[in-house]
């Protein structure tokens, strides 16, 4: 391998859900946020968010994401927990580790085997 050259496989499959180049906001695992949250940006969460999420982008979850609240977001990948009602306005997917204890809106849903979700779930698709 060339030096700077990278040939590494993406090792979780939120590869396939964000481009890095779109990535502007980290919440690294270990750190917790108490109270609104709002990004303007798209956001990767591997840390804990309790109170109201408001993302105008895209929202990944890692694994050890979880958020205690309600959230409002334009996409959402989620491989965390979430514990509070979920509005997403465009696509929503849950992804084999996702446990999700809430109601769901989102406009297009996708659910992989394994993933948990507890709640009244709507899936509006759009308006022609």
């Amino acid at each position: 391998m060339a030096f700077g050259q990278n040939n590494a496989k993406p090792t979780t499959p939120t590869a396939a859900t964000m481009n890095d180049a779109g990535l502007t906001c980290v919440i690294a695992e270990g750190t917790v946020i108490d109270g609104k949250f709002t990004c303007s940006e798209n956001v990767r969460l591997d840390g804990k968010i309790i109170g109201e999420v408001k993302v105008q982008k895209k929202l990944v979850m890692g694994t050890s994401g979880i958020i205690e609240g309600t959230i409002n977001a334009t996409n959402t990948a989620v491989q965390g927990k979430i514990v509070g009602n979920l509005k997403v306005d465009e696509s929503l997917q849950l992804l084999s580790t996702a446990n999700v204890q809430g109601d769901i809106h989102a406009t297009s849903m996708n659910v992989d085997e394994g993933a948990v979700y507890n709640g009244k779930i709507n899936v509006a698709g759009r308006k022609k």
